[in-house]
């Protein structure tokens, strides 16, 4: 008996994907959507990268990417058998997501978050809850004090850059020492506390951070998660059981020479930190609501105009911004820290765009 034409699409797993930052090409942009780092990579990085041979690239990467594992942990105080490295953050959650979360009971994250989490859930066929942050858009220790599958959230938050103390992130792990807790801290150097020192305290926290931001390395895709060696283990079995050579040689040079420069590192912080406060100062003198951020973003909204009239107004522009229609969120928009200059352009078109619209 012959199928019905089509009937292979009954099996196929649907998901609706995660939507990145638009990506445009327009060369006289400002790009302030992404959360991108303004400042270029360590200049260790750029000379790391030229010491390579064009020829070990016709061979497979180390598997275990030990040159950068033992950057890492050096770097960070662990031993190498408790890191794992990965094609940018994502890649390391996403493969978190599918070793940890195996319950039957729901996995618990904020509802106003990264929200990669939920396509992850769904793809994977894991049950969720989300758990409403405060009315001052914090994380409540206490609402993750009931039965779950497992709990991951940002510290800082994404996308409102807000952040939880150390004693917050143990009062989660305290509740919870049945299931595994991962803290996605993709933006912590940039103020807040790492949950780094519970790990001595609980074998079920795994911390997960990223290149990309800080270290001013998106384009690179190198992100890590660091736990204690069981944790690890089980993470890299289930990695392997996918693809064996998952981060690239450029990378893992790069990674490694990036990670050792902690000068050029700090510096880099201090001036988009700095930066960061200034304009959050200026915008609230300008009329803006903005939440405290511990990221390289603002989360900002103005009682009169709407958030997607300024966004398009910004856009026309040549600034691109971030945008979520989402609810709560659906009147803020997220700003990159740029540049001191290309943060001063920002603030000239937004008093433009105000001063029209009051006319």
């Amino acid at each position: 008996m012959q199928d019905t034409p089509g009937g292979w699409k009954r099996f196929v797993r649907k998901v609706e994907p995660y939507v990145p930052g638009e990506q445009p090409s327009d060369r006289n942009m400002i790009k302030l959507n992404t959360n991108e780092n303004p400042y270029p990579p360590s200049p260790d990085v750029v000379r790391a990268l030229r010491m390579m041979s064009s020829d070990e690239n016709r061979l497979y990467p180390d598997p275990n990417s030990t040159v950068l594992v033992n950057a890492v942990a050096e770097r960070y105080g662990v031993k190498p058998s408790q890191v794992f490295v990965g094609v940018g953050s994502d890649d390391v959650l996403a493969n978190a997501f599918l070793t940890f979360f195996n319950s039957e009971n729901p996995i618990l994250f904020p509802d106003v978050t990264y929200s990669f989490y939920k396509v992850w859930a769904a793809c994977y066929g894991i049950p969720y809850e989300t758990v409403p942050l405060t009315e001052d858009w914090r994380i409540d220790p206490a609402l993750y004090a009931r039965k779950n599958g497992g709990i991951v959230f940002p510290n800082p938050n994404a996308p409102t850059g807000v952040a939880m103390d150390r004693s917050a992130v143990r009062e989660i792990l305290l509740k919870n020492r049945d299931v595994v807790v991962i803290v996605d801290e993709a933006y912590v150097d940039f103020g807040a506390e790492s949950a780094l020192p519970l790990l001595e305290e609980f074998d079920n926290l795994l911390v997960v951070q990223t290149f990309s931001k800080s270290r001013s390395m998106a384009g690179m895709r190198i992100g890590f998660a660091i736990g204690n060696e069981e944790l690890i283990r089980c993470l890299s079995d289930v990695r392997f059981s996918i693809n064996s050579y998952t981060m690239n040689r450029p990378s893992l040079a790069a990674g490694t020479a990036a990670i050792r420069d902690e000068d050029y590192f700090r510096k880099t912080l201090d001036k988009i930190m700095e930066t960061r406060d200034s304009v959050k100062d200026l915008l609230e003198a300008m009329g803006f609501f903005c939440l405290e951020s511990c990221a390289n973003f603002l989360f900002v909204s103005h009682p009169d105009v709407p958030a997607k009239e300024l966004f398009e107004a910004l856009r026309e522009r040549h600034i691109y911004v971030r945008y979520f229609s989402q609810p709560r969120i659906d009147n803020f928009l997220r700003i990159t820290i740029g540049t001191t200059e290309q943060m001063q352009v920002l603030l000239d078109s937004l008093t433009r765009i105000l001063r029209e619209r009051a006319v």
